[in-house]
């Protein structure tokens, strides 16, 4: 978020050379005047209007559309993002736009698919090691919207991508970006996350490019059972009774996913 900072002038008044009217010297009537007062200064408007009752950006360079849609976007939690929870591209206020010309914005939401090699065989100990993860990536939803800040855009999440009983392999990622749709040498390599991200949602993830506005990530809830093909292959809450593991879930570290380990969706062109 950016905000404005207003500089505020404040006068005082007394002698200037620290010296002090002694008791013997003979009072002087006088009428006093209140110290006139500095008003404010108004913040000054991020993105003005002009004339026309909108904002020039016909030369504006992608990282100057991103961060005019950064302030305007709303990504909901990860860990509470339903098809009720909608990402909205809000409507301008004062001092924000709204633009003369359109922004292209595309909303997108993939099914991250999580596969471990070895995993599933066992419940890791407290100091095992976690198996090595990766992930498969496969775009379920993009909506291309133009986006100027006159009124607010809502895109639903794909029901079924963010279902209480979706599988314990399987994550999701939405991404809010300016453009075209993302190719694939654009999309992350590498997606980490830990044991935070598993209980509230989260992670940090790499995009290979500076056109993404804003993302989430929806990690899957048990990795660690997952085989090579990201298929469960253990109940993930069939823990042991073993002392420092107090979570089913456990062990839930950072790690990195390397999609170079899978091959990505045919979706995506070079």
């Amino acid at each position: 978020m950016l905000a404005a900072v207003a500089l505020l002038t404040a006068g005082c008044s007394g002698d200037g050379d620290g010296t002090y009217a002694s008791a013997a010297t003979p009072s002087v009537t006088g009428t006093a005047t209140a110290a006139p007062t500095t008003p404010s200064a108004t913040p000054s408007p991020l993105y003005p209007t002009n004339a026309k009752g909108c904002h020039p950006n016909g030369e504006w360079t992608t990282k100057q559309a991103v961060s005019w849609v950064r302030i305007h976007d709303d990504v909901p939690a990860a860990g509470v993002n339903t098809s009720k929870d909608p990402v909205t591209i809000d409507e301008s206020v004062e001092g924000y736009g709204p633009l003369c010309k359109t922004v292209t914005v595309q909303v997108e939401f993939w099914k991250l698919t999580y596969g471990s090699a070895g995993a599933g065989e066992h419940t890791p100990g407290a100091t095992e090691a976690p198996p090595d993860y990766y992930f498969d990536m496969d775009s379920v939803k993009r909506t291309e919207l133009r986006v100027d800040g006159r009124k607010e855009q809502l895109v639903k999440p794909p029901e079924r991508l963010y279902a209480g009983d979706r599988s314990v392999c399987v994550g999701a990622l939405v991404a809010v970006y300016v453009g075209k749709p993302l190719k694939s040498k654009e999309l992350p390599e590498q997606i980490s996350t830990g044991s935070e991200g598993v209980s509230i949602g989260g992670g940090d993830v790499e995009f290979r490019t500076e056109r993404v506005a804003e993302y989430e990530l929806s990690p899957p809830a048990a990795p660690h059972v997952c085989s090579p093909e990201g298929k469960p292959t253990a109940d993930p809450y069939d823990v042991p009774d073993t002392t420092g593991v107090p979570d089913p879930l456990y062990p839930t570290p950072t790690f990195s996913f390397d999609v170079n380990d899978v091959l990505r969706s045919p979706n995506y062109g070079d």
